[in-house]
């Protein structure tokens, strides 16, 4: 730390840092994306899961960081809502789980470096629900000492999801051909109930603004 930052000053930095874990941690929900990170990943190699990990947490990182900087810019001069962007998330899950449900296996493999950045990367690690609580977080703790604590807070959480998301290659093994089938079609039925419900609460802000 600094040396000219003073002991009240550290003593509210941690517990800023604290109090901005939490509920990143909860949004972020890194445990609840590990099953669909194994459907996704059903016809991969384990390097290719890997890879598409890698991108994952990469597309994570940039969205994040770039939202903590210039988001509520952008949001304002756009006139974006955080129910457009659950809307819009919402759609991009549903469409996903909906085909990969009414549709036999594909043959080509699918891309991991795409399926990484999307959806894996944004909306399921970082979306409207992380992305909202960065954008209360920084309006609540202002000041250097307050967004360093965000930021740090944030890229902790992202290193836990990481160390999670490392474990899909030992859990595909232990699960087997059939088994990852089976958490495919299961992952996808979550996914599209994640879908229906971020559409739910981006309409339901939508209307409670008219």
């Amino acid at each position: 730390m600094p040396p000219w930052w003073s002991v009240e000053e550290l003593a509210d930095f941690f517990n800023n840092l604290l109090f901005a874990f939490i509920p990143i941690f909860i949004a972020m929900d890194a445990v609840g994306v590990l099953p669909i990170l194994l459907g996704l990943s059903e016809s991969m190699m384990a390097k290719e899961r890997t890879r598409m990990v890698r991108y994952a947490m990469l597309t994570a990182l940039g969205l994040g960081l770039g939202f903590i900087a210039v988001g509520k810019l952008v949001f304002i001069l756009m006139g974006i809502e955080v129910a457009d962007f659950l809307v819009a998330g919402g759609l991009v899950l549903f469409i996903l789980a909906a085909r990969e449900l009414i549709t036999e296996r594909r043959e080509i493999p699918a891309d991991g470096e795409m399926i990484g950045i999307v959806p894996l990367g944004t909306p399921l690690i970082v979306g409207p629900a992380v992305l909202t609580t960065l954008l209360l977080l920084i309006d609540r703790y202002e000041g250097a000492l307050g967004i360093t604590a965000v930021i740090i807070a944030f890229i902790a959480n992202l290193t836990i999801a990481w160390l999670i998301f490392a474990q899909g290659n030992r859990i595909a093994s232990f699960l087997g051909r059939g088994g990852l089938r089976a958490a495919s079609k299961i992952a996808m039925l979550l996914l599209t109930a994640i879908a229906v419900m971020m559409i739910r609460e981006g309409v339901t802000q939508i209307l409670e603004t008219l």
